[in-house]
């Protein structure tokens, strides 16, 4: 009997060839399209799930209050790790870890001692011995308990050792960063390879040479491993005893007011289990690592949802509507003493067979799609084909989708009484008209919810990237891994200036893009001494031409000069909102307290962004100082390319053993929002999905209307019915259900994409022109998808056509 069934069920696909196709394509791009967002969010969950004991592993979080606000930081003091392991039994380990330029991690030169060409590389990450082991890095090489124990020992990658070593045992090598052969580091490990699903990424680790045991720095990342019988809010609370025991006392070892050390006492810290960081991490945190967002992945999730779930409407829509196609049959069947079970399991092996067809080609269209969709979501994601659950998964949702999707149409097409139907007075699919409305409505709807946002997203990176920043981002090349140049930095860079397409240049890497060296501490009013709450703030270490260089505006006082020799000691120029949280109208010619050192305020430069702008400008001043991690150059419009030739000549003759490596400065500052830009391609690109998806119910629908209304049409044409009047009986009833989507779709628009924009501190207005052009995109949709079937009816030949009735 099943085999019976199923040959029925195959002669009736290929039957109706045009909606079978609509019918397994919808069904096909719907499940391409849910593959895919569940592959991606499978690895966006997958983060940190390799560790072995990662329900014991935490990120300690800071959270205080500051002018009624919660801050939140990740950076502690360098003695902080030990005084947790020491005075907390729950906590097995505490370890630290470094990510910063300042203090050498992120990108380095790197060479072998007995070679002369240096690779500029990133991935540098200091750490101690008590992190190595919390984080599980397994060696290949070397003795684990003691990798980090030693100072200039360094642990590489297995794949940066590849590269660089052609023995396979490379234990006691000498590799020297930098190009400084004096302080040489000794290869003391080779570890496997960070998973990509990591949130540190890292191919080098060096121990951390700091010795500056201050309560009152703040620098590392602090990573703990507890007990397993551990109660982590009980830890927390206990923790507390922290700020009493060490912070407090060394605030009033430095004459800190009461005042600010009640500031203190509004401390809490917070463990953050190791696999809620990628998700999880506020953007308060400011870590400086990527993130992904799990607002997002519930977003993709139900996109995924909503795109299988226009198809399976699809499916019932194109079923109920060609109800007349098989009535006769149905009829006939019941005649000749089929029962209705047996009618429901014919029609229920059809929708499962469909089912089965279509996630074949959707599960072949999304492996085909995948590489365009690392692509677009950087991402390396690989088809599940060796995963033993993955074949049985997609066959048992091929089941169950298609058991789901068939029930309405298999009850409803075997409930016709035969006797209606011999009699021809069924009403041709007009029982269901009113649902098939409604499924179309609601279709269209979401398919306008995500025009709205699509519009939206790319308004909102346009203003990003259009937004006046408050330096000039244009024609500015950075020369990256300029620390090898050492004490000819200076030298360099007037060699650099005498070049045509050179108008000015700046040796420092701190820049107001991703990447870029950081340094927080706090600062106080001269008469506040040591004891006022202090504000935090960015102290930049910078040259005398970094304000010329990258364009940022001075509004009061002057720049560094060379003509004066306190600047390189003791002035410092603020920016406008590091002047207003310092409580002070004119700062120039104040003096502001940096922890104990005084610094003469010469100069106030309107805010710039330095961070996404998801954030607000905070405090930010700029000294004096050495920072040799990348060249900035202004450039002269014209030839970029004869300009980067010119700079790569004199770069080869300064430095001949390392390549040259640079970027731009705009190149870099989109970068920095490449997580919005990035999602807003995905989001765009299964929006697409689900808007073919429905064009694709609506050309069936449109023309099953043509089909079932073909001899009216013919009359019509033959009592003098124009085209105009032709075309408007097929498109209006289409119309006016697009038009109620669209009066639906305005205000969840609205609403979604207006929470949406609050994650950022500088955004776009949304206004009405964004939904009409969205309603305008939605019409014409629709329109081009019903004209192709309402045309051709207009224009069908009317006498061949009743003939043929």
């Amino acid at each position: 009997m099943f085999r019976n069934h199923l040959k029925i069920a195959w002669r009736s696909l290929k039957k109706d060839k045009l909606f079978a196709a609509i019918k397994i394509g919808g069904f096909a791009v719907g499940i391409a399209a849910c593959l895919l967002i569940a592959l991606f969010i499978r690895n966006e969950v997958g983060y940190d799930q390799h560790y072995a004991n990662k329900d014991q592993m935490y990120r300690v979080v800071l959270e205080g209050m500051y002018k009624g606000e919660v801050m939140k930081s990740t950076h502690f003091q360098l003695p902080f790790a030990d005084a947790l392991q020491s005075d907390f039994p729950e906590i097995v380990k505490a370890g630290k870890v470094n990510t910063t330029g300042i203090f050498g991690a992120g990108k380095r030169g790197i060479r072998l001692a007995d070679e002369s060409q240096n690779n500029l590389e990133d991935g540098f990450l200091l750490a101690d011995q008590e992190t190595f082991e919390i984080l599980e890095v397994k060696l290949e090489q070397g003795n684990p308990n003691t990798a980090l124990a030693n100072p200039k020992s360094i642990v590489i990658s297995e794949s940066k050792a590849a590269k660089y070593f052609k023995n396979e045992t490379i234990i006691g090598e000498t590799i020297i960063l930098d190009n400084d052969a004096s302080k040489p580091y000794t290869v003391t490990g080779v570890m496997k390879d960070a998973p990509k699903n990591s949130h540190l990424e890292y191919d080098f680790l060096i121990p951390i040479e700091d010795t500056n045991a201050s309560w009152t720095n703040q620098n590392y990342f602090t990573y703990v491993l507890v007990d397993p019988n551990t109660n982590v809010q009980q830890l927390e609370k206990k923790m507390v005893s922290i700020v009493e025991d060490y912070i407090i006392p060394a605030q009033r070892e430095r004459g800190r007011a009461p005042d600010f050390i009640d500031v203190l006492r509004t401390m809490e810290y917070k463990l953050q289990p190791i696999t809620d960081i990628h998700l999880y991490s506020d953007i308060k945190m400011a870590d400086g690592l990527k993130h992904g967002d799990i607002r997002f992945v519930w977003l993709f999730a139900a996109i995924a949802g909503f795109v299988l779930l226009l198809a399976v409407i699809n499916f019932i829509n194109l079923s109920t509507a060609k109800s007349a196609n098989r009535a006769k049959e149905v009829g006939l069947r019941k005649t000749i003493g089929a029962y209705k079970s047996n009618l429901v399991v014919q029609f229920m092996t059809e929708s499962i067979l469909f089912s089965f067809v279509s996630f074949i080609l959707g599960v072949l269209l999304a492996w085909a799609l995948l590489p365009a969709f690392n692509t677009i979501a950087s991402k390396t994601i690989e088809m599940p084909w060796a995963i033993w659950w993955f074949i049985p998964v997609v066959l048992l949702f091929a089941l169950l989708v298609g058991t789901l999707a068939g029930l309405y149409p298999a009850f409803y097409l075997s409930a016709f009484k035969p006797v209606n139907v011999l009699k021809g007075s069924l009403s041709i699919g007009s029982k269901s008209g009113k649902l098939r409305s409604g499924l179309v409505i609601f279709q269209f709807t979401t398919s306008v919810i995500l025009i709205i946002a699509t519009l939206i997203i790319y308004q909102q990176m346009d203003f990003i990237l259009q937004k006046e920043l408050g330096y000039d981002k244009e024609q500015v090349v950075i020369l990256e891994g300029t620390g090898v140049l050492g004490n000819s930095a200076e030298n360099f860079k007037e060699q650099l200036l005498q070049l045509p397409q050179v108008k000015a240049a700046t040796i420092s890497n701190y820049l107001p893009v991703d990447g870029g060296s950081r340094n927080g501490n706090t600062f106080r009013r001269e008469d506040e001494g040591n004891e006022g709450r202090g504000i935090p703030a960015q102290i930049w270490r910078v040259d005398y031409d970094y304000i010329k260089t990258l364009g940022i505006t001075l509004n009061a006082g002057r720049d560094f000069s060379k003509q004066f020799a306190s600047d390189s000691l003791n002035s410092i120029i603020i920016n406008t909102n590091m002047q207003r949280e310092l409580g002070l109208d004119n700062a120039v010619g104040k003096e502001i307290n940096n922890n104990g050192q005084m610094f003469k305020v010469i100069g106030v430069v309107d805010d710039f962004h330095f961070k996404s702008l998801k954030e607000d400008i905070s405090s930010l001043s700029l000294v004096i100082g050495k920072d040799l991690g990348s060249i900035s150059l202004k450039l002269e419009k014209g030839n970029v390319n004869q300009a980067l030739e010119s700079i790569q000549t004199l770069w080869n003759k300064n430095v001949p053993n390392q390549s040259i490596n640079y970027s731009f400065l705009d190149q870099e500052f989109s970068r920095m929002h490449d997580d919005v830009e990035r999602m807003g391609k995905i989001f765009n690109s299964f929006a697409l999905f689900a808007i073919l998806v429905a064009c694709l119910g609506l050309f069936a629908l449109s023309a099953f209307m043509v089909e079932q209304r073909k001899k009216e049409i013919s009359i019509r044409l033959v009592l003098g019915a124009p085209f105009k009047s032709i075309y408007k009986l097929l498109t209006l009833d289409f119309m006016k259900l697009i038009l109620v989507s669209i009066i639906i779709a305005v205000p969840i628009g609205w609403y979604m994409m207006t929470r949406w924009l609050e994650d950022f501190a500088y955004h776009i207005t949304i206004g009405c022109g964004i939904f009409l052009v969205a309603g305008l995109i939605a019409f014409t949709i629709a329109i081009l998808t019903i004209s192709y079937q309402s045309v051709g009816a207009a224009l069908i030949q009317p006498l061949k056509s009743l003939r043929k009735e």
